[in-house]
C-alpha cells in the first residue's frame, strides 16, 4: 500500500474533542464526535446529509462494542444528526460516534446500504469489538461499477477510522500462513496446552489451543471477564475455535489457566526459553 496524506482538524482544539479527518484525493470525510458534543454539531453541513455512522462504547460487562448504522437525507435537513440522536438517545453503552460521509453529498440510499452492510461484516469478522446490530443489514443492489467505487471508499475509510483511534475493521491476528516474525510460543497448565505469539498490540492465542475448564476461587476479574467474552469460541473439548487477542502475555496466560499467571514466565519457545528471556535477548 502506498503512503497516504491524512489531515486531522481538532475542531475544539482538544484531542479528546471533536475531530474532522480527511485523506488527500479522497471525497470522503470522517468525523469523530464525543456523545456529549453531538448537540453542538448543527452547523456542520456534512452531518445533515447521508452517510454511515459507528457508535462506540462499552456494555454492562465492560466489553468494547460498536453499532453500525446508516442515515439518509431528511426533509428537515438533519440527516445523520437526527438519525444518531433519535433512536440511540436512550441507549447507554455508546460514548462517541464516528461518521462517514462525503464532501459533495453524493451518497444515495443504494450507496449507504452497501456501505452499512460491508462495514458491519468487516467489523464482525475482525472480532475486535462486539457488534451490537441485531440483524445483518441489507446490502441493496449495486452495479459492478458502483461496487468497485464503494470498495475504494471503504479502503480509505478503514485507514481514517483506524488513524483516529478505532481499528474496528482490522483483524486481530494474521492467518497462520503469514504470521509475523515473532517466535511461536506455547504453554501448558493443568492439562491445557496453548500456542500463541506476541504482536505489536499484545498477544494472540491461536485457534486449536486448549484452556483449563476450571477457574480458581481467587481468579482475577479480567480472567473471568475474558472467559465470558470468548465463551462462544471455546468448544465442548475446551479448545478455541478461532484466534483470540489479549492486550498482554499475562492476560493470555491467565485466560488459558483460569487463574493469575505471569505470561513472561509461562510462555516459552521451542528451545525452552521463557518470554522474559527472549525479550532480554
Amino acid at each position: 500500500m502506498s503512503g497516504k496524506v491524512l489531515t486531522m482538524f481538532l475542531m475544539d482544539g482538544d484531542p479528546i474533542g471533536r475531530i474532522k479527518c480527511k485523506i488527500a484525493n479522497w471525497t470522503g470525510i470522517v468525523y469523530k464526535i464525543p456523545r456529549i458534543s453531538i448537540d453542538n454539531c448543527d452547523d456542520i453541513q456534512e452531518l445533515t446529509q447521508s452517510g454511515v455512522y459507528l457508535l462506540f462504547g462499552t456494555d454492562k460487562d465492560e466489553n468494547t462494542v460498536v453499532y453500525i448504522g446508516q442515515a439518509g437525507n431528511r426533509k428537515n435537513g438533519r440527516g445523520l444528526l437526527q438519525r444518531i440522536c433519535e433512536p440511540h438517545n436512550s441507549i447507554d453503552y455508546w460514548s462517541e460516534v464516528i461518521i462517514l460521509t462525503t464532501g459533495d453529498g453524493s451518497f444515495g440510499p443504494t450507496e449507504i446500504s452497501y456501505l452499512e452492510n460491508r462495514l458491519f461484516n468487516m467489523a464482525r469478522k475482525a472480532g475486535r469489538y462486539d457488534v451490537k446490530n441485531s440483524n445483518d443489514p441489507n446490502p441493496g443492489n449495486v452495479t459492478e461499477e458502483k461496487e468497485c467505487e464503494l470498495e475504494e471508499f471503504i479502503n480509505y475509510a478503514r485507514i481514517a477510522v483506524g488513524a483516529i483511534g478505532h481499528r474496528v475493521f482490522e483483524p486481530i491476528a494474521l492467518p497462520a500462513e503469514s504470521r509475523n516474525s515473532e517466535p511461536i510460543l506455547h504453554m501448558e497448565y493443568k492439562g491445557a496446552i496453548a500456542k500463541g505469539q506476541c504482536t505489536s498490540e499484545g498477544f494472540v492465542i491461536f485457534k486449536g489451543s486448549s484452556v483449563n475448564p476450571e477457574t480458581t476461587k481467587k481468579c482475577p476479574s479480567h480472567v473471568t471477564k475474558n472467559r465470558k467474552k470468548y465463551a462462544d469460541m471455546i468448544n465442548e473439548e475446551n479448545k478455541l475455535t478461532a484466534d483470540v487477542f489479549f492486550d498482554s502475555p499475562s492476560a493470555a496466560a491467565g485466560f488459558v489457566g483460569g487463574t493469575s499467571l505471569n505470561g513472561k514466565v509461562k510462555w516459552i519457545d521451542d528451545d525452552g526459553r521463557a518470554l522474559k528471556e527472549i525479550m532480554r535477548a
